[in-house]
């Protein structure tokens, strides 16, 4: 509450310069450790923590040294934890000491989640990125810009910013600056627009594209891929992180065998199995294009019934999804059950009613085919509860998270995994 009245009494300009100063005084502390890596910065509304990972396991896998940071997790060369901050983009100073650790550690690449928040407050300055990639821009976080014109600019700071920076020299080499751009994203001109360095287009690039409930197949120039994971989103992610491991210098022959042993991204279409007669899949998917890519992926696999149990954010984000989500799981799901998320100070039963509201005009039941469940564990056991043998029981909003943060700033420790797997061993 403080923090949102200081906010308020102070220009939006001078808050911005707060940020700046301590943005270059962050990496001057740290000793400017991103001139002693290749800094790859991964933007876009959806996909960029499995952007970033597969990229990151592909570089791995040709051999290099690699650290991340994501929504989902961390990575220092061959160390890797989970993000419990409920940050995409960290502070400047935990930020800078990630990126100390990883050159110190012997990285030669950082792959960074760059959020339009943290590009808006400054974060990425004293960060010399080299490869800017974008995913895709769909209307989000629109209440926290202002408008989806101001969402879009602000993803633009990172192409901006890279081609304002002098070109890295490395070992004696310079490196090459490079845009990543989705070609099927109707804002892809906007992105190729900033000129910042040479532009490589991916979305096109596949042939010979089968997608199943097994994953999909393609081909790259004259490689075969054989894709294990399913959906066209993961797909495109994938796709995205295999061009920047070609525009890199990585071989596509190189990857066929890395793509295939590829694992989900931690909460990004889980499966959570304890030999259960019916399937149970974690994901992230907390806004209505990313739950309508999962809703298009599951489609692919054999069930009788969906029974989706799903809730929404507190704290001021995007109060208007709440009923789009709530009419598309009355819409998709069989059985809906509506739970407490991240309610930050907001009444969680409040928005718990918007969705639940939306599917009953939608045509659910109460207590029949919609339920209304304020603790999650509570939720997530009736759905496992009611799940007959070939239903699928979808969780959505939390995926590996590991808290949940709830009013006066505090995180409590939750996994949707972790529930799901109690659930099951219950029954």
């Amino acid at each position: 509450m403080l923090k949102q009245w200081i906010r308020k009494m102070i220009p939006e300009s001078l808050i911005n310069q707060y940020h700046l100063v301590l943005a270059r005084l962050s990496a001057a502390i740290y000793q400017n450790p991103s001139e002693r890596l290749i800094v790859i910065g991964v933007t876009g509304t959806n996909g960029k923590s499995s952007t970033v990972q597969f990229l990151g396991r592909l570089l791995e896998g040709c051999g290099a040294t690699v650290g991340w940071t994501t929504t989902a997790g961390f990575k220092v060369a061959d160390r890797e934890w989970e993000n419990n901050q409920k940050m995409t983009m960290l502070g400047r100073f935990q930020t800078q000491k990630l990126l100390k650790q990883m050159a110190d550690a012997g990285c030669q690449y950082a792959i960074i989640e760059t959020s339009s928040q943290g590009l808006v407050q400054n974060r990425h300055v004293g960060i010399h990125y080299d490869v800017a990639v974008f995913t895709n821009l769909t209307p989000e976080h629109i209440e926290a810009h202002g408008g989806f014109e101001a969402y879009k600019q602000a993803k633009g700071i990172l192409f901006s910013t890279l081609a304002s920076l002098p070109v890295k020299v490395l070992r004696g080499k310079p490196v090459e600056k490079l845009s990543i751009i989705n070609g099927l994203d109707e804002h892809a001109a906007f992105f190729l627009s900033f000129q910042a360095g040479r532009p490589v287009v991916f979305g096109h690039n596949a042939d010979r594209v089968t997608m199943n409930a097994q994953g999909t197949t393609f081909t790259m120039g004259a490689t075969a891929f054989d894709f294990r994971l399913i959906g066209r989103y993961q797909f495109h992610n994938l796709l995205a992180a295999m061009t920047t491991a070609q525009a890199l210098g990585f071989p596509l022959r190189e990857m066929s065998e890395i793509v295939q042993t590829m694992k989900p991204v931690a909460g990004r279409l889980e499966p959570i199995v304890e030999g259960q007669p019916f399937s149970v899949i974690v994901d992230y998917a907390p806004e209505p294009i990313a739950l309508q890519a999962t809703y298009d992926a599951l489609a692919l696999l054999h069930r009788k019934r969906l029974i989706h149990v799903l809730g929404s954010t507190g704290g001021g984000r995007d109060r208007s999804r709440r009923a789009v989500l709530g009419r598309m799981a009355a819409k998709q799901a069989q059985i809906v059950i509506v739970t407490n998320e991240d309610p930050y100070d907001d009444d969680p039963m409040s928005i718990i009613n918007e969705i639940a509201e939306a599917a009953l005009e939608e045509g659910k039941e109460e207590e029949v085919t919609l339920f209304r469940r304020l603790d999650r564990q509570e939720a997530i056991n009736l759905a496992m509860t009611l799940a007959e043998p070939d239903d699928l029981v979808l969780l959505t909003g939390k995926g590996n998270e590991p808290v949940m943060a709830v009013a006066g700033g505090k995180k409590i420790p939750w996994d949707d995994r972790q529930a799901a797997r109690r659930a099951i061993r219950a029954l």
